[in-house]
């Protein structure tokens, strides 16, 4: 075997990881800014891709297009709603420098977020339909419907933008004059290169769920066994209520005693024998 024919030594889950993160992340971040309009938003979302990715490296690592995996996860997350209850997302970002990337920008974010997803994947990326249908998780149909929905919508505000071509290579563009790089929002990002610190990040993110899940579980087996020890072990019928009887008449007693009859009460107390003197027998 000559020295050519030497095979390529197998990458570790490690490098696997940080080539797949130098290929698709700095992409993937442009593509979540024109879904979300938030450079902050954008970067996050890719990262919490990544995060997911490396917790499932075994299973993305076999998938056949692990790139695709980390982009709709990454999409999904971009486009959650629970992000507008976030105090940061509550106030607009400052809009792209030119005036024609507001006006695409502006009426991107307009469409509804499954329409605008469908819209990057198709026109953006050049994804046939049924891959823009499986990835959004809808029926072929649906997905052309959504696309047919946002082009007429484009077209209307923005007439120049009616051909896909155009408009792919204005999102292209767009995307990438804003100059998003994928950075990792980590202490330890000027140490680590970006892929070893997203690394760290998940593991370290896995480590305080699993402590969470931990504590949860101890809480619940502590409350389980403390109501076990206080609840009753018997069934105990509870008391029925007093009601009045007709016809019995009251319970009745003699009265409180009068001063009189306790002065009287004391003193034959105090005699010998419980009573007068000439009542205790004689002993012979």
């Amino acid at each position: 075997m000559t020295q050519t024919d030497t095979p390529a030594p197998a990458l570790t889950p490690a490098q696997a990881f940080d080539a797949l993160y130098a290929f698709a992340a700095p992409a993937l971040v442009r593509q979540a800014y024109l879904l979300t309009g938030r450079r902050g938003l954008a970067r996050e979302s890719v990262e919490r891709a990544f995060h997911q990715a490396w917790q499932r490296w075994p299973e993305v690592a076999v998938d056949r297009d692990p790139a695709g995996w980390v982009r709709a996860a990454a999409y999904e997350y971009a486009v959650s709603p629970w992000h507008r209850l976030r105090l940061r997302h509550r106030y607009p970002e400052a809009p792209p420098a030119a005036l024609d990337d507001r006006r695409l920008l502006s009426v991107l974010l307009r469409l509804p977020p499954a329409y605008r997803r469908t819209l990057l994947l198709h026109d953006g990326l050049g994804l046939g339909l049924p891959e823009t249908a499986a990835e959004t998780e809808a029926s072929t149909r649906a997905a052309a419907n959504r696309l047919l929905y946002a082009r007429e919508t484009l077209a209307g505000r923005l007439p120049e933008l009616a051909d896909p071509q155009v408009l792919r290579q204005r999102l292209t563009q767009l995307a990438g004059t804003e100059r998003l790089r994928a950075a990792a929002t980590t202490a330890t990002t000027a140490v680590k290169p970006a892929p070893a610190a997203v690394r760290s990040g998940s593991e370290r993110r896995a480590r305080c769920w699993t402590l969470a899940a931990v504590a949860f579980t101890v809480l619940i087996i502590g409350s389980t066994a403390f109501t076990l020890r206080s609840a009753p072990d018997h069934y105990e019928a509870p008391r029925a209520p007093g009601e009045t009887v007709h016809g019995v008449p009251p319970r009745s007693g003699p009265g409180p005693l009068s001063e009189t009859d306790r002065q009287l009460r004391a003193r034959l107390h105090s005699m010998l024998g419980k009573g007068p003197e000439r009542l205790v027998p004689e002993l012979r």
